[in-house]
């Protein structure tokens, strides 16, 4: 288990190192000047010169790349204006357009994601396992037809279109704002409700039909009729073995669809107006800020990695069935 878990490990960093040496080369080393880009169209030559030289863009690519990732573990110090500035570790650039690193910014925006995508996951995946196991217990009946046919319904309306909704229409709800959660819980819980049940509503229609078709195979197997025939209680028999087996794959999708999530919520958090990473990460592609746009893809493929790997390891726990070679 414990080699298992190394192996994964490194697996992990290999692609997330990859996946930063990819993206600076296309953010840092395409064929556009990224300084003039990071300046804007009202950038002084002395100003220019300023961003070339803090971000090394006169040197040689890989001495760029190692200075990146120098920053990353140790730190490194930004000049502008005449004014030199260190950045902490893990330092993952230095906003031009904003005066502050990267890390600050993005500092402030991903508990606000943080807490929709786990708001959000948690209602979808309480209710999605919950009606998918009742449907799969009561198959071919009335209830059962009507969780399938209500979740098709809604999954198959746009997200956008249910948030607008929501956000329009749910005047019942809440204001909708953010406020950090160890200065007011239950201001933080009321603030995010509407757009929790944004998330909570049309990805539960996905969990739905996931843990139904999952569970019914699970009651289909050997190890549930054994159990049966044992005399153990259909409760136990279900809940106890068959859904235990059921939320493997389904525990596979949610961390992946989490990950996903955190690095995707643009458009919950632009219609809800909630300042989280999506939205920070819009308004520096709308104002060329490519050091922030840089730290983003670095922390979202970080998130998906790590999410990967915690959902193999966790694969390994929950399905008893998985040998370890």
């Amino acid at each position: 288990m414990l080699l298992y878990i190394l192996r994964r490990v490194i697996s992990a960093i290999s692609v997330v190192i990859v996946t930063v040496v990819a993206s600076f080369l296309l953010f840092f080393v395409a064929p556009t000047d990224p300084a003039g880009v990071i300046c804007g169209p009202r950038c002084t030559p002395e100003r220019l010169q300023n961003i070339t030289d803090s971000l090394d863009l006169d040197e040689p690519v890989a001495t760029q790349i190692t200075s990146y990732f120098k920053g990353i573990v140790v730190g490194r110090d930004y000049t502008t204006g005449g004014v030199t500035r260190h950045c902490d570790a893990p330092c993952l650039g230095y906003s031009y357009v904003l005066g502050v690193p990267v890390t600050d910014i993005l500092a402030k925006a991903v508990p606000v994601t943080l807490s929709i995508v786990i708001g959000g996951a948690t209602i979808y995946l309480l209710f999605g396992v919950l009606i998918g196991t009742t449907a799969a217990r009561l198959r071919g009946t009335s209830l059962d037809r009507v969780a399938v046919g209500g979740s098709l319904v809604l999954s198959s309306v746009p997200y956008f279109i249910v948030a607008l909704v929501i956000a329009l229409y749910a005047t019942f709800l809440p204001k909708t704002q953010y406020t950090p959660f160890f200065e007011n819980p239950a201001a933080w819980a009321s603030g995010l409700l509407a757009a929790w049940l944004c998330l909570g509503l049309t990805n539960s229609a996905s969990y739905t039909r996931y843990s139904r078709a999952s569970m019914i195979e699970a009651l289909g197997q050997d190890f549930t009729r054994t159990a049966r025939s044992k005399g153990i209680s259909e409760r136990r028999v279900i809940y106890r073995h068959g859904l235990r087996a059921a939320m493997t794959p389904v525990i596979t999708i949610f961390g992946v669809d989490v990950a996903f999530q955190l690095v995707n919520t643009i458009f919950t958090e632009r219609i809800f107006q909630l300042p989280g990473l999506g939205l920070r990460l819009l308004n520096a592609f709308n104002q060329y800020d490519l050091p922030v746009l840089m730290g983003g893809v670095v922390v979202g493929a970080t998130v998906l990695v790590v999410m990967n790997l915690v959902v193999d390891i966790l694969y390994t726990v929950l399905d008893p069935r998985v040998r370890l070679g």
